[in-house]
């Protein structure tokens, strides 16, 4: 019994660092994106095609000043970031999601949101992205980011955020 425990525990072993080959397959590590440098994991914030990289990098949303739609320059320079991703990245849709702060009526916070929300799709457009590609959604004071009664809280609720999904264009 002392040697057939053994043996199945080596086989076990065997088994599991065979699994863990990197190269089992061929090919080297660069080429499937496994941390050497210079390399990133599909779908991480590192591959430059991926939402995660779009959100975390370029940059998905912008801020806009009290009662206010209009793009500021900060603004314009993150979505010239979105405009060049998409641009780059055809097979994704974005929703532009308009948000306000928690001041004033919902019916006038939904309209703030849904003008902030449209300025960003405007400016996508007219930097070249298909309007086919792009939509756009209020949530006025809905789905605030920070809750509180303070100019701190407000400015980050005062937003239009680009959401990224996979087209369906094609069907």
């Amino acid at each position: 019994m002392k040697h057939l425990t053994k043996a199945i525990l080596i086989g076990a072993a065997l088994a599991t660092a065979a699994c863990t080959n990197p190269s089992r397959f061929g090919g080297d590590d660069a080429s499937r994106g496994a941390g050497g440098p210079g390399t990133y994991a599909p779908g991480s914030v590192d591959d430059p095609k991926s939402p995660a990289y779009f959100s975390a990098r370029v940059g998905d949303r912008v801020l806009f000043a009290v009662d206010q739609s209009s793009l500021s320059p900060e603004a314009r320079v993150v979505l010239d970031g979105q405009a060049k991703w998409l641009m780059d990245n055809p097979d994704y849709l974005a929703i532009i999601e308009g948000h306000a702060d928690e001041q004033g009526t919902r019916e006038y916070n939904l309209a703030l949101g849904a003008r902030r929300a449209n300025a960003v799709m405007e400016y996508l457009v007219a930097k070249g992205i298909p309007q086919n590609r792009l939509k756009f959604v209020s949530y006025g004071k809905e789905r605030p980011l920070e809750i509180c009664s303070e100019e701190a809280c407000y400015a980050k609720n005062r937003r239009a955020v680009t959401v990224i999904s996979v087209s369906s264009l094609t069907g």
